[in-house]
């Protein structure tokens, strides 16, 4: 549950966008967004773990804005490229800035003592490259889509591959890292057996 809450008001603006319009989306959007990070705020959690939450925020403000303000903009018929080319950017800029957004995060669901680990650090830094890579994957082939007027179930296509992708990388990868981290861990016993030629000892 803890990387679908951070796309909840995505998905509460595609879902009010496609029954009302565009303008309904923004502002719902926005306003569960801010509600969010509200309750995120109540129950503790640190600013520094709801980048995505505060990024989301500033979309749908601006996106908002122009949809309240401009309700004709040709912006309403790419809203769904725009978006993702946010996430995308929202993924690599805190990848850029050595703040993965994944990181807050994991941090929820992980005991303190491993915040600093670098493996711990490197299994974020993943994770927010395959989300960064999902999001752009579905930016662009809806872009070319478009362009090339494409059927519908090739955006659709994209959807469940740039988004399915991602969320079985983040299943899967962190309990693979922490076997291999645990193996390289594990300790070597000694034993020294005779043989002909003197004592030699062999690991296990």
């Amino acid at each position: 549950m803890g990387y679908l809450h951070g796309f909840i008001p995505w998905i509460v603006a595609g879902f009010v966008s496609g029954f009302v319009d565009w303008r309904w989306g923004a502002v719902s959007g926005f306003a569960s967004g801010v509600l969010l990070l509200i309750q995120d705020r109540r129950r503790g959690v640190d600013l520094g773990a709801l980048i995505l939450e505060i990024s989301t925020i500033v979309y749908f403000a601006v996106v908002g804005v122009i949809a309240l303000t401009w309700p004709h903009s040709s912006l309403s018929q790419h809203t769904d490229v725009v978006s993702f080319a946010w996430l995308a950017a929202t993924a690599w800029g805190t990848l850029a800035i050595r703040r993965p957004f994944t990181l807050g995060i994991a941090k929820r669901q992980t005991p303190r003592e491993f915040w600093d680990m670098p493996e711990f650090i490197r299994v974020n830094d993943h994770i927010t490259g395959a989300w960064g890579t999902g999001f752009t994957f579905i930016g662009v082939s809806l872009a070319v889509a478009g362009a090339v007027d494409a059927p519908v179930w090739v955006g659709i296509a994209a959807h469940v591959l740039g988004l399915v992708g991602p969320a079985v990388f983040t299943k899967v990868y962190p309990a693979r890292a922490q076997a291999r981290l645990q193996a390289s861990q594990a300790p070597v016993t000694v034993v020294p057996q005779q043989s002909d030629q003197g004592v030699s000892t062999h690991e296990h």
